[in-house]
């Protein structure tokens, strides 16, 4: 059987150096190794045309998002309407094979009558207008503030679309759940997150850092490092604290510089943070939205030595067991104290391999999801 699959991407996924898409470039690595022919389509948007997706996919196509404020001006989500291009519906109509989309974001023609007798699935990451509302109540600029609470009204009003979805993939098995009540005639799987490592590659032994990793130009993960500056940090300061990301604000950079323990490791390439996490004594997470799968935690796990979290970060992802939760401040401190001073156990790695393979590996999720599209 000649297995082609159709996947809408929500930006061009490559380089894999944030969350959304990390999923969708190992996804694509994983389901080639499958057997799997992928024809790409994905939006131009803040990064360039590269020759890698070429090497993976069958065909690759590139549309422009129609940002700005006229863009702006509609009952659809800025984010799903600026992602509305003819060309797309007019080559998912060149060929017959089920099309993956990628995010509410890229949902413009799931419930396209042209596709009605086409296998669609829908790729959850976030229920959408939680996660922006929970964006807009971050955010100090009341414009942006304004936007990012009618993007959330207009997420939830658009969600309505997802029950054109023959298959509806999710992240999280609190997710799933919200979408099995919300959509109780669709058929809903658990997937987390593709990630891209093969094994548990964890270096056993110790190191005099503690590590936060994260996309910092999101608001989310702003809050979340301005919290670990102001309230954590300050009290871990026999150690160096890292903070590793792509595009710090000036308010984020600004408050690292007042301490001298603390540096933030701005824009960092594939190979910088793959090391970082790996020899970091600690990798401490925080989060305060428990909306999806967090990417950040299962690459920790899979590389990183001790995980520090609070309990938001864990929250429907069934990997409780593998890390150290912390549900206050006072716990944080002296958790990360206690492990900086003790080495990383051959136990706790034989733990890792057991709990997370094969169910979390790339190569289980691929043969799960080629089984549900084309058998």
């Amino acid at each position: 059987m000649n297995k082609i699959l159709n996947i809408v991407a929500l930006n061009i996924p490559y380089p894999a150096n944030y969350g959304g898409v990390i999923d969708i470039y190992y996804k694509i690595k994983a389901l080639q190794d499958c057997g799997v022919k992928v024809i790409l389509h994905c939006f131009e948007y803040e990064r360039p045309r590269v020759k890698e997706l070429e090497d993976i996919c069958k065909e690759v196509h590139y549309y422009r998002r129609k940002t700005g404020f006229l863009t702006n001006l509609s009952f659809l989500p800025y984010n799903v309407y600026s992602r509305k291009d003819r060309r797309l519906i007019d080559n998912l109509l060149k060929n017959d094979s089920p099309v993956l989309f990628e995010g509410l974001h890229t949902c413009y023609y799931l419930n396209d009558s042209r596709l009605k007798n086409r296998f669609k699935v829908f790729r959850e990451s976030n229920i959408e207008h939680d996660y922006y509302r929970e964006i807009g109540k971050a955010e100090n600029n009341l414009i942006k503030k304004c936007f990012y609470y009618l993007e959330a009204l207009r997420f939830k009003r658009f969600q309505s679309k997802v029950a054109a979805a023959d298959l509806i993939l999710v992240v999280s098995k609190t997710d799933a759940a919200y979408f099995q009540k919300t959509f109780p005639e669709n058929k809903v799987e658990f997937m987390p997150s593709f990630h891209g490592n093969a094994s548990i590659s964890v270096v056993p032994g110790q190191s005099g850092f503690i590590l936060y990793h994260g996309k910092l130009s999101v608001k989310e993960n702003e809050k979340a490092a301005l919290y670990l500056i102001r309230e954590i940090f300050p009290e871990l300061n026999n150690y160096q604290c890292i903070i590793a990301g792509m595009n710090p604000s000036k308010t984020l950079l600004k408050a690292a510089l007042k301490h001298r323990h603390i540096k933030i490791e701005a824009n960092p390439l594939e190979e910088q943070i793959g090391e970082l996490i790996r020899t970091a004594q600690v990798i401490l997470l925080v989060t305060f939205q428990d909306t999806g799968l967090k990417l950040k935690l299962l690459n920790s796990l899979f590389a990183g030595r001790n995980i520090v979290v609070n309990p938001m970060m864990t929250t429907g992802s069934g990997l409780d067991e593998l890390c150290y939760i912390a549900r206050n401040r006072e716990e944080m401190i002296k958790i990360c104290n206690d492990l900086m001073q003790k080495p990383f156990s051959e136990d706790c790695l034989e733990l890792r391999k057991r709990l997370l393979l094969p169910v979390f590996s790339d190569k289980y999720r691929a043969e799960r999801l080629v089984d549900l599209l084309f058998n």
